[in-house]
């Protein structure tokens, strides 16, 4: 008898066909100013608009509308993609883009810096898309300094309808005299339908319904006790949260943390990236979370609070037993909240939305929108619950006005100035300013160069830290060594950011490393890096040149012009590697891992892969790549660290994925995929496979129990290998992936049992006539009884992403429609089909998908 299908897959199974709509929908990311195609420290590219006959300029427009421009001092920590370049407007100016109909982000950049001809604060202008007013008088250089930021970026949702061409025109303002626009990017993203608007015929959970109608202006995006999330690590919506320490004003509160997959049951994925749930701000019954949000008064406010219980305790984890008050804009909204009850259970991310109407005040100025959660100030029955408020993530939106109006009008320092009057006040409190200033001048100027001299002394200390470790570049020296970073000298893409060929010092060829803004590498991790890799002196590691800091973090390495093992495994334009070349780099490698777990060095590298060993003229293996690496245990009676997950998919250790203990037995696992990668050629994932394919280790493991080794191995390896070097490499190879750490060898072990292979390979290659069996058949004999075989009550738990190959979000989302379907089991490797397929993959958001 056929089960019913589960309707709640159903709903969520076109939720992913929606997810699939938008993903493949064109997005436009604008360089206003440029004149060629950029690429940003994210790794977009940027469409230039002032090349000749640009299709998003509106064509009945005259050229000298608008100028072109460079910043004349841009920040070095500031990307000049698409910062550096703007166009410029003294008279009304339209952009017209032929965008495909649905619900948009658009987004524009600004940076109020000084051009060539043009001075802050003379930029004041309104900017208007299709119907809708977004901006009046506004002025980029004015709100930027008070909010204390170098750049502003403003954020809009708009919807288009069927064949309607979105028109962003900016027009200067005509008062005070000389008043011009300008931007520097626009960005046009295309957005899930059921996001942020959701119409009334589809009403989903609590969710305010948003009408085509209406445009959206994001006022406050927060990551509720957690860090900033850079665009790049959104869920593929290029959004940014910020941290919420400006806006919290709460009594008491606990910040929480956790490293559990979120499970998306009741919303999709990109509702929000699961960095947003696993962070969370809560405290107990006596006390109150409360924010101070600052925005425009006069207008209506879509309000959303991302929930997730992370508490473990019984009580919490009851239904109706963690109920607590929400309260919205001085008490005008008022709300009972149960996380459990909306949730179902620990772990499972959802959303509450809330309306509120902010009075006006004045001419439409600031106001503050307070968020309270509690029950200090409730009835008795919900005072008596031993309830946490909890609140993971906050969006606030501005919603247009009935005369599809966003704009406030006033800036945040300063009104257009009056003639007369102004400068009248302004003699006065520029006479009374330099009275106040010479009067505190002498009091202040001691303790200022006490101060400037003790930080002066603290910089130079540091500065000195890492220069004496490396040679230190400017930025300026790197781009000339790249051409501008010129995209045509990439040789190398990742998580991290790319890699670059360069030449320095007349021509001396190196690989220059430039981190993104977004990079999971902070300072202290960058600094930590160069700390390490300076003492690193050894013929299988790459070495390390220098590097530079000045806003961008960028290593500098050795050049290896061979490239990576990965290339040549599958990539190769060129013969395929030999069973001996393959051998030799094996043993390059094992050398490499061995000295860096040496008592001397103790160092845990977490990302053994083909892509991280470099090969240089001679096919000399060099290890590359140490972001990811930590030292290990520097105490005898402790054998492991314990840490977050990080890694590539495919190699990671399975007891480190399941307990976050890492040792160096997790780089000897991931050795032992490498090796079975250049024995079979084929990747650690390859997700296109059926059944038990698709994960290389899992794979191997069943060829040999069943005696089909040969059907697995390179064909280009055909009669290259002897039987005894077979059987010592394989059997080192699949001590190497036992899944319990302390079973599996030491590097030292492997260093000398592939040695013992190449041995056997020589005196094979060397020996005039060979009377041995034929490869074939003794293959086919003897696999089963020449390999070791697995533990057939052993649990496998394979380091796996899912299917979806294009971004972090996609994969999550197949987990989650997994986890829906009951794909999700732990099984002996006897099992066939899917059920070897785990997916309770642990802070799988760390990790590089390497398919």
């Amino acid at each position: 008898m056929n089960s019913p299908i589960n309707p709640q897959f159903v709903h969520f199974f076109f939720i992913f066909i929606n997810y699939l709509c938008f993903t493949d929908a064109e997005n436009i990311f604008l360089n206003c100013g440029s004149s060629s195609n950029s690429i940003d420290l994210n790794g977009r590219e940027w469409a230039g608009d002032s090349t000749p006959g640009s299709k998003f300029i509106a064509s009945h427009q005259p050229n000298e509308t608008s100028i072109v421009s460079k910043a004349t001092n841009l920040n070095p920590s500031i990307d000049p993609v698409p910062y550096l370049t703007a166009r410029i407007f003294q008279s009304p100016f339209t952009y017209s883009f032929p965008v495909t109909p649905g619900h948009k982000f658009l987004r524009l950049f600004f940076n109020p810096s000084a051009y060539h001809g043009f001075q802050s604060p003379g930029d004041f202008f309104t900017v208007t898309a299709g119907p809708f007013t977004l901006l009046t008088h506004f002025s980029p250089s004015l709100t930027a300094q008070s909010l204390g930021l170098k750049t502003l970026d403003k954020e809009f949702c708009l919807h288009i309808q069927e064949n309607q061409v979105l028109n962003i025109t900016f027009s200067p303002s005509s008062v005070p005299l000389g008043a011009f626009a300008f931007v520097n990017g626009i960005e046009i993203i295309s957005m899930p339908t059921h996001l942020y608007y959701i119409s009334r015929a589809r009403p989903m959970p609590n969710a305010f319904a948003v009408p085509n109608s209406t445009a959206l202006e994001l006022m406050h995006r927060l990551n509720i006790g957690g860090d900033s999330i850079s665009p790049a690590n959104d869920s593929g919506l290029y959004r940014r949260w910020l941290d919420d320490e400006a806006c919290f004003v709460g009594s008491g509160d606990c910040v929480v943390n956790s490293t559990a997959p979120i499970k998306y049951w009741k919303i999709a994925p990109y509702v929000a990236p699961a960095k947003v749930y696993q962070t969370a701000r809560c405290t107990n019954k006596q006390k109150s979370l409360s924010w101070n949000l600052t925005v425009d008064s006069g207008f209506t406010y879509f309000v959303r609070l991302h929930l997730c219980e992370l508490h473990n305790h019984p009580e919490v984890t009851k239904h109706g037993r963690n109920k607590f008050v929400v309260r919205i804009g001085n008490g005008k909204t008022e709300a009972v909240e149960d996380v459990i009850t909306w949730s179902g259970r620990r772990g499972v991310a959802v959303y509450r939305d809330h309306v509120v109407k902010m009075p006006k005040v004045g001419n439409y100025g600031k106001t503050h929108l307070f968020l309270s959660l509690g029950n200090n100030n409730s009835n008795n029955k919900l005072r008596a619950l031993d309830s946490d408020p909890i609140l993971n993530g906050l969006e606030v939106f501005k919603l247009s006005d009935s005369q599809s109006n966003l704009a406030a009008g006033v800036n945040p320092v300063s009104k257009i100035p009056e003639a007369d009057k102004s400068r009248d006040r302004k003699l006065v409190f520029i006479i009374s300013g330099a009275t106040l200033a010479a009067f505190t001048l002498i009091l202040l100027l001691g303790l200022t160069i006490f101060i400037f001299r003790r930080k002066e002394s603290n910089e130079k200390d540091k500065s000195v830290t890492l220069r004496g470790l490396c040679r230190r570049f400017t930025l300026e020296e790197l781009r000339d060594a790249t051409n501008n970073f010129d995209r045509a000298l990439v040789i190398g893409n990742g998580g991290f950011g790319r890699v670059f060929k360069g030449c320095i010092d007349g021509g001396t060829p190196v690989a220059i490393k430039a981190l993104k803004p977004t990079s999971t590498q902070g300072s202290k991790e960058f600094e930590a890096e160069i700390k390490m890799l300076s003492d690193l002196r050894y013929r299988h590691l790459v070495s390390l040149i220098g590097c530079c800091d000045e806003g961008v973090k960028i290593i500098v390495y050795e050049y290896m012009p061979g490239g990576t093992l990965r290339d040549h495994l599958y990539s190769t334009k060129g013969p395929p590697l030999s069973w001996k070349q393959r051998l030799e780099i094996s043993i390059g490698v094992a050398r490499g891992i061995k000295y860096l777990h040496g008592e001397n060095t103790k160092i845990i590298h977490r990302d053994i892969k083909p892509s991280n060993i470099l090969l240089d003229d001679n096919l000399v293996a060099k290890i590359s790549d140490f972001g990811l690496s930590r030292f290990g245990p520097t105490s005898l009676s402790r054998s492991h660290v314990t840490t977050g997950v990080r890694g590539t998919f495919g190699y990671v250790d399975p007891e480190y994925f399941e307990t976050s203990r890492l040792s160096v037995k997790s780089d000897v696992y991931s050795f032992g995929v490498v090796l079975f990668e250049m024995l079979c050629a084929r990747p650690a994932v390859d997700l296109r496979l059926d059944d038990e394919q698709p994960t290389l280790a899992e794979w191997v493991r069943h060829c040999i129990k069943v005696g089909k080794l040969k059907q697995i191995m390179d064909p280009n390896l055909k009669g290259q290998i002897s039987p005894g070097c077979l059987k010592a490499y394989v059997g080192i190879a699949l001590k190497c992936l036992n899944n319990d750490r302390h079973k599996r060898p030491t590097m030292a072990a492997v260093l000398k049992k592939l040695k013992r292979a190449l041995e056997l390979q020589e005196c094979t290659d060397a020996a005039s006539d060979d009377n041995g069996e034929d490869e074939e058949e003794i293959m086919n004999n003897n696999d089963k009884q020449l390999f070791l075989k697995p533990n057939k009550n052993a649990k496998v738990v394979h380091s796996c992403p899912t299917f979806w190959n294009k971004t972090i979000s996609r994969k999550e989302l197949l987990r989650f429609l997994s986890d829906r379907a009951g794909l999700k089991w732990s099984t002996p490797p006897s099992l066939p089909g899917l059920k070897t397929l785990c997916y309770n993959v642990s802070s799988y958001g760390t990790m590089s998908g390497e398919l």
